[in-house]
């Protein structure tokens, strides 16, 4: 096997999900007055903790059905996981809070490998349950900077407004494309969440208007995957742009 292709099968090919753990990672870390080496420690635990879970997750689905395949998921989970750990003990031993943000975020992986064991990952509330704790990085980045409590809570709720809405926005492009429940339901959401975005900042009603017009006009439209992951990517950054500057 070349190292291409054990590249592919270590790294989570969930291109999405990437944005959603360091957008808020890093408007939490921004908002920070006092980012640091530990912040970079935090991301490298963060980062390997989603790559272990994913393999971990695709290892029980797997596993549930009695496939062979499963045992190819098995040996990243455990080395990626073996890696996070190695990155989160010194945090843990510095930051003891930070055991109280991973037990926080204990109940969303249960929803999570739940929904893997039934081979549903891709259900509405599985992926609405994967933004929460993503989101809630951004008090973790920046309580762990030196911001005070409650002073990093608008960029979290920015990001949960952005990336809860990519959640059913997405499957108007590719899997519900001719739902119109589901292209209602996305609209509607997204004209709740730019009035919630402006209230906690006039500056993300800019983006926010931007992403109810991409949820308005854009389902129906024969794109491909590749292009509604870019055009994500590019409202992510958006977002995270908007964040820093205001």
């Amino acid at each position: 096997m070349d190292s291409m292709a054990r590249k592919r099968n270590w790294i989570p090919d969930q291109h999405g999900a990437w944005a959603m753990l360091v957008v808020p990672f890093l408007a939490g870390t921004v908002v920070a007055p006092h980012p640091g080496w530990e912040h970079v420690l935090l991301l490298a635990a963060w980062l390997l903790g989603y790559a272990a879970v994913f393999h971990g997750q695709q290892w029980l689905r797997l596993y549930a059905r009695g496939l062979r395949s499963a045992r190819r998921h098995a040996r990243p989970a455990l080395v990626l996981g073996g890696a996070c750990a190695a990155a989160s003990v010194p945090l843990a031993v510095l930051h003891p809070w930070l055991l109280l943000a991973a037990a926080a975020a204990a109940p969303f992986l249960a929803v999570n490998t739940w929904y893997a064991w039934r081979g549903r990952e891709r259900a509405l509330a599985n992926g609405l349950a994967a933004v929460v704790p993503a989101c809630g990085m951004a008090l973790v980045a920046a309580r762990l900077g030196g911001l005070g409590p409650g002073r990093a809570w608008p960029a979290a709720l920015a990001c949960l407004l952005y990336f809860a809405g990519t959640v059913p926005y997405v499957k108007t492009m590719i899997r519900e494309r001719g739902s119109r429940a589901y292209r209602r339901g996305s609209v509607a959401y997204h004209a709740a969440a730019l009035a919630l975005a402006a209230l906690l900042s006039p500056w993300l009603a800019l983006p926010f208007t931007a992403y109810l017009a991409r949820a308005a006009a854009l389902p129906g439209r024969a794109l491909r995957p590749a292009v509604v992951g870019a055009t994500e990517l590019a409202c992510a950054g958006a977002l995270l742009a908007v964040l820093c500057l205001s």
